[in-house]
């Protein structure tokens, strides 16, 4: 039968072990794919359900009455140029919060904003990306 010190040792050693079989598996595995994609576009005009929502929302805002049915501007500012330097926490304060000086209002008041201000953001990231190639989209079926 082991000692005290024999059974530390014993421990120690099992411990040692675990770490080092746990390190060289973590070392095998190649870094995890991202699987949150923002939005997915196929064919410039096809989106997912979630960025068909921000689509949607878009529209139920009226957005365009000031940013422009193609998201190039008019009173407001061209989203396709001004989400390229937009952070996502900018760009929910701005939406949230509004810039009256500048003529933006709030929308926290809005439901449907609010509840797809993620969909939104994807959808408008997509159109300045490039990626989603007009402004009207359809949704993806699958």
């Amino acid at each position: 039968m082991l000692g005290l010190s024999g059974r530390r040792a014993a421990r120690l050693l099992f411990c040692t072990l675990l770490i080092g079989a746990g390190s060289a598996a973590a070392q095998d595995k190649a870094p995890a794919a991202p699987t949150d994609k923002l939005y997915t576009v196929v064919d410039g005009y096809k989106v997912d359900s979630k960025t068909m929502d921000g689509f949607r929302a878009w529209r139920a805002a009226a957005c365009d009455r000031c940013h422009g049915a193609n998201q190039e501007g008019l009173v407001g500012p061209p989203l396709i140029e001004s989400m390229k330097t937009l952070s996502k926490e900018e760009f929910v304060k701005t939406v949230r919060d509004g810039r009256l000086e500048k003529g933006m209002v709030s929308f926290s008041t809005s439901k449907t904003v609010m509840d797809n201000m993620d969909n939104l953001y994807a959808y408008l990231k997509g159109r300045s990306n490039g990626d989603i190639k007009r402004a009207k989209v359809e949704e993806l079926k699958q």
